[in-house]
Formats: C-alpha cells, structure tokens, sequence
C-alpha cells in the first residue's frame, strides 16, 4: 500500500520518500522531501494506510484543486433549486467576495482561522471586494448586514462540502466559524385608515398598494398576476407565478414557496382593480412606463426616494418598504380574529409555525384575550363548592 525508501537530492542531500497507490487502482504516486524515516513513516500511516482502512483517504493531488475551481459546478448546482433572484444573489456573492478572496486558493489551503477571518472582515467592512458591475467605486470600509455575510459564507461552505463529499478534502475547515447574528428588524403594521391615507397618495398604483396591504401578497405575486386569476364571483385571486426583477428584466417563476394558493380580497376593491374592459389574458397591474411587457418596476432601495417614498412621506407615514404591506395584511387578518392557520394560507407561508414565529408581536393579543375568556368562564362557575371535598371522601 505504501513503500518508504531513501534516495538523494541533486545536491547530494538524503532524503526519505513515501510511494503509495490510490485506493481503487489509481495508479503510484510519490510523496517527497522528508528528512528522517520516521517523519516519512507518520505521514504514511497518517495520510495512505489508517485513511484508507477509514475511507478518508484523500488525494494530495486532488486536494491542490482551487475553490474556484469548484465554484462553477457549485452554482450550477443550485440554479436548479433555487429562484432566480436568489441564483442572482449567490453569483453576485461568489463574484464580489468569494473569488476575490478564494478562487486561487487550493482546498487543503483553506483553514478554519482564514476564513473566520474573512468573515470578520467582510462584516465590519475591512474586506476590500471586487469591482461591482464594473463600476469603479469599491465597496470597501462600508459594513456588511449579517445577511450579506451569511450569504457569502454560504457559497464558501457550499463548495467546501461538495469537496468533502467528492473526498478531494477531509474535512470542511469552513465550518464552525462564528457568524453575525442575523437581528430581525421591527414589522411596520398600519391601521385600515392609514392604509388608505397611503394608498390615495400613490396615485395610479393605488390599487396596486392596496391589494399588497389587504391581501398580503408578495410583490412578485401581485405584478404577475393576470386579469384571468381574479375571480370577482368568489372574491379570490388565484396566485400561481411570481415575477422577479433580475438585472433589469422579468423571470417568471413559481411563488416562494412553490405552492399555488388562492387567497381573498374584501369586495371594496372590486371597484378599485382595474378590472373592465380588460382581456383576461392582459397584466392586472399593468404599466407602460414599466419593465418590458408591461410589469411595474420594482423599486431599487425601497426606502430611497421613489413613488412610495414620497407617498409615505405625503400620507405623513415613516417610510416602510412595500413588504411592509404584507406585514399590515397579516396584522389586519389578526385584528379581525383570523386563525393562525387562516393568515398561513393567506400569506403563503410554508406552516403555521413560520407564521407563528414571523408574527409572534400579533399574536400576544390572542394570548391575552384567551387569558380574558377563562377569566369569564372562571368567575361563572362556583369553584368553592367544586372544590370541596365530598361526604365520605378521604381526606
């Protein structure tokens, strides 16, 4: 399995070398440069016999293979699974971050210590990225979201477990590093006249803000929508595609969850929607001024100066992104008594656990009007005479 056997070098030096063969017939290589037998024998017993008889053995040869390498088959890989925005996400991280810092390094380079440090410096804005998009302005000295950080951390550890899995490396030094803890931001939830002041400040796109706010559909759910998917019988819209800004242009897609759903609208916006007249196969929410074919334009920082930023700022409401609408949905469903299960199925969510955990704040009322409701039905009933004891029970 493996020889020891001393030879010189050309300066006349002795050194000791290890030859081995792969497992499987991989034919014979040869491990170089160790100046005692001994050093030669741990390696060996080290790196051929004990991870062979393991199944660890992995190739020194194969272990030079860069990151960058990886990367490409990594990411393909992914684009099966995931939505296009968020393919867009991990290429847009793989290109400013992981490459810059990665692509040319080889697998058994890669320690757990280098990349908490690379971590570290992306947050804190000590990591000086690569050119984005060719401008010439660099991102660097600007901190990081733990979002960013995660994602970026992401597609390293990625590559890095497919190396383990392909046994090009033994273990994912990767892994174990400490991450940014992700803070969960503050839900903006407006009360029904507030929706309204906002929506009457938003000109052409009222109808628009006030289907994301009183039905909680997700942006892309709402401007893929077509006249064909509202049902005026039944008030309920069907929500069976999303459409997603990537680069400029439209990807049609399935919802977040993969899952079609049909959810409510109350009937006030029968005659809001812009409904008549309209062929069934034309955009609901359709725009000319927009992305091609008609979809409106998702705004690029939803808190920068835009349409909805002066609404907010007209409506004298602090300025929210247009996800908060969702967010103002699910708090009126919950005014209104709606279950936990009802506002899941309504937004889409993938169980009524995420809903729970998404929505917790709204909940606490429920809690407290069930604390009020065995309060009531407490004080109804005579527990003095229910607790005492009856004739001829122990004591």
């Amino acid at each position: 399995m493996a020889s020891i056997t001393q030879y010189k070098t050309s300066s006349g030096v002795k050194r000791w070398r290890v030859d081995y063969r792969k497992p499987g017939g991989g034919g014979q290589y040869t491990k170089r440069g160790f100046a005692r037998r001994k050093d030669a024998e741990a390696w060996a017993a080290e790196h051929v016999v004990t991870a062979i008889a393991q199944g660890s053995y992995v190739d020194p040869v194969d272990s030079r293979t860069t990151v960058g390498a990886l990367l490409p088959a990594w990411l393909e890989k992914k684009r099966l699974a995931c939505k296009p925005s968020y393919l867009d996400d991990l290429e847009d991280s793989a290109r400013v971050y992981v490459l810059p810092a990665w692509g040319h390094v080889a697998l058994r380079d890669v320690t757990r210590s280098g990349v908490q440090r690379w971590v570290s410096d992306i947050a804190s804005g000590r990591f000086e990225s690569a050119e984005r998009q060719g401008s010439a302005a660099r991102l660097e000295g600007k901190p990081k979201s733990a979002s960013v950080v995660k994602r970026a951390y992401g597609v390293l550890a990625g590559v890095l477990d497919d190396a383990v899995a392909d046994r090009l490396v033994a273990t994912n030094a990767a892994r174990g590093v400490t991450l940014p803890r992700k803070e969960r931001s503050r839900h903006v939830y407006l009360s029904a006249p507030e929706l309204f002041r906002l929506a009457s400040e938003c000109g052409e796109r009222r109808s628009l803000v006030l289907t994301l706010g009183l039905t909680g559909m997700r942006w892309g759910e709402a401007t893929a929508l077509l006249v064909e998917d509202v049902d005026r019988a039944r008030r309920r819209i069907s929500v069976t595609k999303s459409a997603t800004q990537v680069r400029g242009k439209v990807v049609i897609g399935s919802p977040k969850t993969s899952e079609v759903r049909s959810v409510f609208y109350p009937a006030m916006l029968d005659d809001i929607l812009p409904l008549a007249g309209r062929h069934d196969d034309s955009l609901l929410f359709f725009d000319p001024d927009g992305l091609p074919g008609g979809y409106v334009r998702q705004l690029k920082s939803p808190k920068a100066e835009g349409w909805f930023a002066r609404a907010c700022d007209a409506a004298g409401l602090p300025r929210m992104t247009l996800h908060d609408l969702r967010h103002t949905a699910a708090s009126l469903m919950v005014s209104t008594g709606a279950s936990v299960k009802s506002v899941q199925r309504q937004l889409g969510h993938a169980s009524a656990a995420m809903t729970l955990d998404v929505y917790a704040d709204l909940f606490d009322a429920d809690l407290e009007s069930a604390a009020a409701g065995m309060e009531e039905l407490l004080r109804s009933l005579d527990v003095g005479a229910l607790l005492a004891p009856r004739p001829g029970a122990a004591a």
